[in-house]
This record gives structure tokens, C-alpha cells and sequence, in this order.
């Protein structure tokens, strides 16, 4: 869950978005935006923070010419987006990473060990 504030007349007045991950039966892996509102929006990637928007613009450039990616590229993927926008090259123990995916509907954590593995991936490949 993320929180913003707005600024309107010297009042700063919270909201939070919340996006939801999770399995549909007929449909797979499914991710989910909802607003304080109600409204919602389905995405195939999607961040949030400080600089969502020029994550959220690399995450669709990169799923445009690739849209179907497997379990490791989508892990890559996220990661390159962190490192581009953030312009930082992450160690294992400075992320977090969890996944759902249709082979596995369990939400889980990779640990350390996973997450270098990828880290090195991205790496031979650059």
C-alpha cells in the first residue's frame, strides 16, 4: 500500500493506494490498482513511490515488445526498472522481491541467494 498526500489551501490530506496481486482460475496472475474512490484498474506491471511514473513508463516499453516473459525475465525486468530509475546498482540484501505465478499461486519471497542470481543475469547481460 502506498500513500500520497495532496495540497490544496494548506491542508495535506492522506489517501492511500493499494494494489492487489493474485490468481484467477480462468485468467492467471492478476494485478490490481484501487483508489480510495473505489475505482480500480487492472495492470500487467505496475510501481509505486517517489518515481512511478518513470517506472511505470519503462515497465511498459519493456512489456510492449515482450508480453509474454517468463517467470525469471518479469524478475529481471522489475529489477531493471528499480536500477534505471533509481540509477542504483542493488545488492541482494537491498531488495525485496515476491512473486505469484501461475505455476505456483502462492504468494513468496525469494531469498538473497534467488535474488543474486538474478542480479547476476541482468549483469552478463549489459
Amino acid at each position: 500500500v502506498s500513500t500520497q498526500s495532496t495540497g490544496s489551501s494548506g491542508i495535506n490530506a492522506e489517501y492511500g493506494l493499494s494494489d492487489h496481486g493474485g490468481m484467477d482460475e480462468e485468467k492467471g496472475a492478476q494485478l490490481y490498482r484501487v483508489d480510495p474512490a473505489g475505482f480500480f484498474c487492472g495492470f500487467r506491471a505496475c510501481s509505486a513511490g517517489t518515481k512511478q511514473t518513470e517506472s511505470n513508463n519503462y515497465l511498459e516499453k519493456k512489456i510492449k515488445k515482450n508480453s509474454m516473459m517468463s517467470e525469471a525475465e518479469v524478475v529481471q525486468t522489475a529489477i531493471a526498472a528499480l536500477s534505471h530509475v533509481l540509477a542504483v546498482d542493488f545488492k541482494p540484501s537491498e531488495i525485496e522481491i515476491g512473486i505469484v505465478s501461475d505455476s505456483n499461486p502462492v504468494f513468496r519471497k525469494l531469498n538473497e541467494k534467488e535474488i543474486d542470481e538474478q542480479l547476476n543475469i541482468l549483469a552478463e547481460r549489459d
